[in-house]
């Protein structure tokens, strides 16, 4: 059955390990889809991290981008996550650092992207941070990936069956 499930929340608030828990309690052989670019050592480590607390029983599938090439059809799969996802093609597009990134055309295809993965039946749950609870940034790139961020959350929460918040390791229902 196809299902979309969304989990947000602020840094190291519990949204893996819920995601992890939840698909797992809905299959024996759940597929992590990881969107993280290894940027650098320390970061090399938090995918060390989030790898080795997965038994055996997940499929591990690492996609920067393009994450609808990927069949995953009646499967449960928790995508961690959609900043990440976001930060890659952020990235891609601001390779002229003259000028700022175009959010609008990003943002077109992301969601495009999102709706050829969710096209399958298949229970996905997202996984996102709410980067846009603090203030303003007085960083011009920064804005516009938060404006990135939030709308595509956005998208996605609009999409989802189920929304939760997670407060300090507690989930939240939203929706």
């Amino acid at each position: 059955m196809k299902k979309i499930i969304l989990i947000t929340g602020g840094q190291r608030s519990g949204k893996s390990i819920t995601a992890e828990r939840m698909a797992l309690s809905l299959s024996p052989t759940p597929v992590y889809l990881a969107t993280a670019h290894a940027w650098d050592d320390e970061f090399r480590q938090r995918i060390a991290k989030h790898q080795e607390r997965r038994g055996a029983c997940w499929t591990n599938i690492e996609e920067e981008k393009k994450l609808s090439k990927h069949l995953l059809y009646n499967k449960v799969v928790v995508v961690d996550c959609i900043t990440l996802w976001c930060t890659n093609f952020f990235y891609d597009a601001n390779h002229d650092t003259s000028t700022l990134p175009d959010v609008d055309k990003t943002l077109e295809e992301l969601k495009a992207e999102f709706d050829k993965l969710t096209a399958q039946e298949t229970t996905f749950i997202f996984v996102t941070n709410e980067i846009g609870s603090g203030g303003v940034s007085n960083n011009a790139l920064q804005r516009r990936f938060t404006d990135l961020q939030g709308w595509m959350n956005q998208y996605v929460a609009t999409k989802a069956d189920e929304v939760y918040l997670m407060v300090s390791g507690i989930a939240v229902k939203i929706k």
